[in-house]
């Protein structure tokens, strides 16, 4: 039995259903049970626990083979980061309570980066899960392909690709969710003593041109990119509902300046067969027509 928060999530889903069709039993820990029927339906005991009661993370842990920790994402957070310390501990405390035999965490790329930006977060957690009574494996994941789900509308109705990753023929570390599933349950699978880092990208890195050669591919028409400037980016990003956007616009000049990359020294290195073009050839199939 393998214990998977995040089960509604792509990464979370992709994770379960694998474990699944490999004939795993699963235990999909979610904060409101109703959502999670299909789960249900699929064969998992759903468990009901909100990531900061860690009563009920614990017994939510308790009993199982391995867990598979996702922070819920927050992509707007306050300064100082005051709303990831309680689900911190509450996660540190289930664990240390629950004692499972070894826990998954979904980190990411830049992890170890020293500039606050919003990958921030997962270092955090990184940090605390370090001391962890029970063998830890921080998954840091590239930046996920499927991130690309924001460019399908202009792409397909304007044949253009606003770009913040820049200079546009500049490479950088993707990773399809699907390959993330795949290494986290290998890991899962697998043994090991104290603390391990995994560090995941895909068969190539991606640049912005090769992001929109991929939309051109999917859509059947010429998709250019533009570089989106960099004195827009707080006022787009506040425009879209963000109340502090200068921890995004750090992560977007970290993967530009190269602050945020692979640790290298002392972790694992694995890459993924999923290619940029089989995930937008789906994320385009599944917008459907404008």
């Amino acid at each position: 039995m393998y214990a998977i928060t995040g089960i509604t999530g792509q990464v979370g889903s992709a994770l379960a259903n694998h474990l699944l069709n490999q004939g795993a039993a699963v235990r999909a820990v979610v904060r409101n049970p109703a959502k999670a029927q299909p789960w249900a339906v699929r064969g998992c005991e759903l468990a009901e626990a909100d990531i900061a009661d860690s009563d009920a993370l614990a017994k939510a842990f308790s009993g199982t083979e391995g867990v598979f920790v996702l922070i819920p994402p927050n992509f707007d957070p306050s300064p100082g980061f005051p709303d990831l310390y309680p689900v911190i501990a509450s996660l540190v405390r289930a664990i240390d309570i629950a004692r499972p035999p070894k826990v998954v965490l979904l980190s990411t790329i830049g992890a170890q980066a020293q500039e606050t930006n919003l990958l921030s977060q997962l270092g955090l957690v990184e940090h605390a899960f370090r001391h962890l009574p029970v063998p830890v494996a921080m998954l840091r994941a590239a930046w996920f392909m499927e991130n690309a789900a924001w460019d399908v509308a202009s792409a397909r109705d304007q044949g253009v690709l606003h770009s913040f990753l820049q200079p546009l023929d500049k490479p950088v570390p993707m990773v399809a969710t699907r390959d993330i599933a795949l290494v986290a349950a290998e890991l899962l699978h697998d043994t090991w003593d104290g603390v391990r880092i995994v560090e995941l990208e895909g068969p190539r890195r991606v640049s912005p041109n090769d992001l929109a050669q991929a939309f051109a591919s999917a859509t059947g028409r010429e998709v250019k990119p533009v570089v989106v400037p960099r004195d827009t980016w707080e006022t787009i990003f506040a425009a879209q509902g963000m109340h502090h956007p200068a921890p995004r616009a750090r992560m977007v000049d970290g993967f530009n300046e190269e602050w945020i990359a692979f640790e290298g020294t002392g972790t694992q290195v694995r890459k993924g067969t999923t290619s940029v073009q089989a995930v937008i050839d789906v994320l385009v199939a599944g917008a459907g027509p404008a």
